[in-house]
């Protein structure tokens, strides 16, 4: 079977199932409801109403961090999805008949990888689509410009979009070296959601050690986007790596880990 064949196979297994749009579903549920609460906070400071009579502070970017929540929340739908993608073929044995179509096993997880990226590319459209309407929804209610149409804006979606795409690139990875599927999701929502928000706030605190911290996979996906949230109060808006190199990063830690996996689990007997 050629890369093609094996990319339509792993596209259909992936669009056939109802994983992806439940995924999806909370996925544009969470990002909308984080920038909305970001938005009436930043628009309720901006406008006077929850400053009392002070000065009222500088809009300009209020909106790019707003949206950027998109993946500053919303990275880990994309990494899980691209785990589950591998993991449900070990859990379900669904790997053994696939194997047997595609002896070379490097062919269906480059199919897995392709299919991977348009699925991190889909949720990047959603959680963008989602963070912009219900931010720009309630900043203007405030009277913030919801900067709709800075070019800045854009430029900002579209890294969001990459940063989609590699998450699910990253995913794969994770679960080609993880391939049990409980163990994997444990691992991706730990490391998520706990052990980087917790290094990362540290890093922000202990002299020197953002320069270490800045390296992790999550901080080299705000450097890519441009700005978040966590990243400017985990290290004070100073010390984060360019956007390009933010982009590589990401890209090596996906490639290192479907590397592992390609010469370590993926060779495997599948049991």
């Amino acid at each position: 079977m050629s890369l093609v064949a094996a990319t339509r196979s792993e596209y259909t297994k992936q669009f056939s199932t109802a994983g992806w749009w439940v995924l999806a579903i909370v996925l544009v549920v969470y990002v909308a409801f984080t920038a909305g609460v970001l938005a009436l906070v930043f628009g309720g400071v901006a406008s006077g109403r929850l400053t009392g009579n002070g000065p009222a502070p500088q809009t300009e970017g209020l909106a790019g961090l707003v949206y950027s929540s998109a993946s500053g929340v919303g990275y880990v739908f994309p990494l899980l999805v691209g785990t589950l993608m591998v993991t449900t073929e070990f859990r379900h044995k669904t790997l053994t008949p696939t194997f047997l179509a595609t002896p070379r096993r490097g062919i269906v997880l480059g199919g897995k990888f392709f299919v991977g990226i348009v699925v991190g590319l889909l949720y990047g459209i959603l959680g963008s689509a989602a963070a912009i309407a219900a931010g720009a929804g309630v900043l203007s209610i405030f009277g913030v410009d919801a900067e709709l149409g800075s070019s800045d804006t854009w430029t900002l979606v579209g890294r969001m979009l990459l940063a989609f795409a590699l998450w699910a690139v990253v995913g794969i990875g994770v679960g080609t070296v993880v391939r049990n599927q409980v163990a994997a999701i444990v691992i991706v929502l730990a490391v998520t959601l706990f052990i980087e928000p917790i290094v990362r706030t540290l890093g922000g605190l202990v002299s020197g050690f953002s320069e270490v911290v800045k390296w992790f996979p999550s901080a080299a996906s705000d450097a890519l986007v441009g700005k978040t949230i966590f990243g400017a109060m985990s290290s004070g808006g100073s010390g984060s790596l360019d956007w390009w190199v933010g982009g590589l990063v990401l890209l090596a830690y996906a490639v290192v880990f479907l590397v592992i996996g390609l010469f370590t689990t993926w060779r495997r007997d599948v049991d």
